[in-house]
């Protein structure tokens, strides 16, 4: 992937997509909010449902205050950044903007880069082929670990020792092997109980 330089300290950035829908996964599952997502990622998931994302390289460059003026039109009161992986680029200046139309913030990243912006709400979902940043570890607010084996369930514990101690914790099923890896994840819930299960929920009901 050729990597676009980023202009002004982040006042250009590469859009893939914005839409005002229902957030789908973790803490705010059912919550409304405008969805910014970025292009560019380089942590290569294989299960990735966004690969569309991961290289800016044609998409639109758009200004952070466009951006948030076009939620501020929404009349939302959250935008929810995401990707491809957003903390490519520099996004204080878009926080900056969405909170003078007070605005919350919140940010999904595998923290694989360092935390810029200011933000209400940080997921973390980190991988193991590109691990998280300490920083954003121990600022995130919900942990939301994929699991598609078994295998990912001990790297969810490896992550849930770097996380503060009031961080939320979930494990949600890969999609496409949700009928295999949900009786393994139920158990261990419940055998771990600080542990929570996110659904896509909105995979169900059939919105972006």
């Amino acid at each position: 992937m050729k990597k676009i330089k980023v202009e002004d300290k982040g006042n250009m950035l590469p859009l893939v997509e914005e839409f005002y829908s229902i957030q789908g996964e973790g803490y705010f599952a059912g919550k409304a909010a405008y969805f910014i997502r970025l292009g560019g990622c380089d942590v290569g998931c294989s299960w990735c449902d966004t690969r569309f994302a991961w290289d800016p390289e044609f998409l639109p460059m758009v200004s952070a205050d466009e951006l948030s003026r076009r939620a501020a039109v929404s009349g939302a009161d959250s935008v929810v950044v995401t990707g491809g992986e957003p903390l490519m680029w520099n996004l204080d200046l878009l926080c900056d903007k969405l909170k003078h139309n007070n605005i919350r913030t919140f940010i999904e990243t595998s923290g694989a880069y360092p935390l810029s912006g200011n933000w209400d709400w940080i997921c973390l979902s980190p991988k193991r082929n590109m691990p998280p940043d300490l920083n954003i570890c121990h600022k995130a607010d919900e942990l939301k670990v994929i699991i598609q084996d078994k295998a990912d369930l001990e790297w969810a514990e490896e992550c849930r020792g770097l996380v503060g101690p009031k961080c939320i914790l979930f494990l949600q099923p890969e999609w496409s092997r949700f009928e295999t890896v949900i009786p393994e994840i139920v158990d261990y819930v419940r055998n771990n109980p600080e542990w929570r299960i996110s659904l896509q929920i909105h995979k169900y009901m059939h919105i972006p």
